[in-house]
């Protein structure tokens, strides 16, 4: 069996980097190639590629396909035309499509150049040295100097665990001095044979928060089993209160 080479050239990376060879080498316009031309050249080019058994890579042969489909588009008596009745030039999917390739190509070879630059610096060769110097100056540790986020969160995890094995923690529960039953009996007692008495009033004498709250947990209460009346005032969010008769 016998054995295949596949030969890469450097010269050309594409056949589209083979058509802008062919362009620039006769100061061609992409915007008018002479298609005849190119067509030929690439053709002959693939030719020689295959006298010399390097193998046809598929865009090589597809570009050639659709050179010769344009070269015979534009033989056609009768011209192609868009909706506004202009006729379509055939090679202008292909010229887009070389502009575009160009451009690329030129970032690339920027961004080459700006790899090899780069690739030619020299790294900086005190480093150790600097970061000996600030260890001595400052008295911290080697490994302190190489603290990374993962150590710093297993050092973090190991403190807590020995804070825990040494404090044991206990929970105390105080119940509040307040009932919403005596509460009830508070409200009862203010507003016992007497007219309407402002909301505020019931909590001007409260100093604790929970105080405030059972008072008026109790009151809703009342106000649901009907032992309340409610009344609007003229102020914002003023009201009052009284027993139900």
């Amino acid at each position: 069996m016998q054995e295949t080479y596949q030969i890469k050239l450097q010269r050309f990376e594409g056949p589209f980097d083979l058509l802008l060879f062919f362009i620039e080498r006769d100061e061609l316009d992409i915007q008018d190639i002479p298609i005849g031309k190119i067509t030929s050249d690439f053709l002959q080019y693939m030719q020689e590629m295959a006298e010399l058994n390097i193998e046809l890579a598929a865009e090589f042969i597809l570009v050639a396909a659709t050179l010769i489909r344009i070269k015979a588009r534009m033989l056609l008596p009768r011209p192609e035309l868009d909706e506004a009745g202009v006729e379509i030039d055939p090679r202008a999917d292909l010229a887009a499509r070389l502009l575009e390739y160009k451009r690329y190509k030129a970032v690339t070879e920027e961004l080459k150049f700006m790899e090899d630059h780069r690739q030619s610096l020299m790294p900086r060769g005190n480093k150790a040295e600097e970061l000996k110097q600030v260890e001595a100056g400052l008295g911290i540790e080697q490994d302190l100097l190489h603290v990374d986020l993962y150590k710093l969160l297993k050092y973090f995890h190991q403190a807590v665990a020995r804070g825990a094995a040494r404090v044991k923690v206990t929970h105390k529960v105080t119940p509040y001095p307040y009932s919403i039953a005596a509460q009830r009996n508070y409200l009862a007692n203010r507003l016992n044979n007497k007219e309407f008495t402002s909301f505020l009033d019931l909590f001007e004498d409260f100093t604790d928060k929970m105080h405030a709250i059972f008072t008026f947990l109790a009151m809703l209460e009342m106000m649901q089993v009907g032992r309340l009346e409610i009344r609007l005032e003229e102020g914002f969010n003023d009201f009052a209160l009284k027993l139900s008769a």
